[in-house]
């Protein structure tokens, strides 16, 4: 398979979060953050949300702020002006966290010596070269094929504005686009350009045509909408073959309204949009199932879901790992934010930092206690102590499962 090469948008402003969530929904393959006075604080408020990785870079001095960057949930770290001042923070960084987390940034119109210097990052350790130029890249193709040859690492370019993509891409011969454009753009609109001018790009493709579904009397296919992350059942609702190729083109759901005889996108009206992330046809070929990133309500009742009204029920054990695991953490913060008098979580709480260290230490001993007896019936015990003095923890200092999780995904 032809490698694809990936959009990245710049963020800037006061409400980076909100701008990374954006082009998050809008198709970005990755978002990009640069400040020189970054903080990993910045960079964890834009990471918790989004599901896209971050490249983050600027005021990263030495390893230590490499280490926070990446900690705090930069999938990659540029590095710049640090790397003229001590090349070794390259071998550095890339032996201790891989070269697929390094990028090294050369500016074009400064850089002496340009094709030696990026042969000397890739012997150190990067993993991609970044490329910027305040000229223009027209005077830079054979410079750049240099690059390329001698140090034999992929290539982002970076430029200002989105509608020099393609004809940058030509030039350039990038495997990566960052478009540090201070005004939005439309990604996907700029996807599609990328692909008719011959570029591999990650667009929904849908490996079937509709024409292959079976559809119900009204010539229209059932789709069954659920939350990407618990699913939970959203909605039902029905696609005719032009909903079912806008939502695939666009990667935001469309519907077919049979009471209003039209297309219907949801959100247009209420903001409510629902964002793609997979799409799955059913053995039968008669009903969609979507997995999607509903943003508000699904429900025109002001229900997260449609389906919130119970008819039968029966108690159950709900043994979901994940949930059992943020039901318990949810109880926890409950008893930090509303204390409770005589309650055990308050009590650690009250102590502070150290006992709860203390706890979690001599919960993590009995555990390896219990190993090494012959009945280990004893170790759920000891496991079931920890984890909970281990959430008490997370709680304590603002950790939640979401970044736990998400940082095992990464690792994954």
């Amino acid at each position: 398979m032809e490698e694809q090469i990936k959009i990245i948008p710049c963020i800037y402003g006061e409400e980076l979060s909100k701008a990374a969530k954006a082009y998050d929904h809008a198709g970005a393959d990755a978002v990009s953050y640069y400040d020189t006075k970054i903080t990993a604080e910045t960079v964890k408020e834009i990471a918790k949300d989004i599901d896209i990785p971050l490249y983050a870079g600027g005021g990263i001095e030495d390893l230590e702020d490499v280490k926070k960057i990446l900690y705090a949930g930069a999938s990659k770290v540029c590095l710049g002006k640090s790397v003229l001042v001590d090349k070794e923070i390259v071998k550095k960084a890339s032996d201790r966290f891989g070269k697929d987390q390094i990028i090294v940034s050369i500016d074009l119109d400064t850089q002496k010596d340009a094709a030696a210097f990026a042969k000397e990052m890739a012997r150190l350790g990067a993993g991609e070269l970044l490329l910027v130029t305040d000229k223009g890249y027209d005077g830079y193709a054979e410079l750049i094929g240099q690059i390329k040859e001698v140090s034999g690492l992929p290539i982002m370019v970076s430029i200002p504005d989105a509608k020099e993509a393609v004809r940058v891409l030509k030039l350039t011969g990038a495997h990566d686009l960052a478009v540090a454009s201070v005004d939005s753009f439309p990604v996907m609109e700029l996807k599609h350009q990328c692909k008719a001018a011959g570029f591999a790009v990650n667009t929904f493709e849908s490996s079937m045509s509709f024409d292959e579904f079976k559809l119900n009397s009204d010539g229209m296919l059932t789709v069954v909408t659920q939350d990407y992350k618990t699913n939970e059942v959203l909605m039902v609702a029905y696609m005719t073959k032009e909903a079912y190729e806008k939502t695939v083109e666009t990667g935001v759901m469309t519907y077919y309204s049979r009471s209003r005889n039209e297309l219907w996108t949801k959100g247009d009206t209420s903001g409510h949009y629902q964002y793609v992330k997979s799409l799955t046809i059913d053995c039968d070929r008669d009903t969609l199932l979507a997995k999607v990133e509903q943003v508000g309500n699904a429900c025109h009742t002001g229900n997260y879901s449609c389906f919130f009204t119970d008819l039968v029920k029966k108690e159950y054990k709900d043994d979901n790992p994940m949930e059992v695991f943020q039901s318990v953490y949810d109880v926890i913060m409950d008893r930090k934010e509303h204390p409770k008098e005589g309650s055990y979580t308050n009590y650690l709480f009250e102590k502070g930092i150290d006992k709860i260290l203390k706890k979690v230490g001599e919960e993590a001993t009995e555990i390896v206690i219990a190993a090494k007896n012959p009945d280990v019936e004893e170790m759920k015990y000891e496991i079931s102590d920890f984890l909970y003095h281990l959430m008490v923890l997370m709680a304590e200092r603002g950790m939640t499962w979401d970044e736990v999780t998400k940082e095992l995904i990464e690792r994954k």
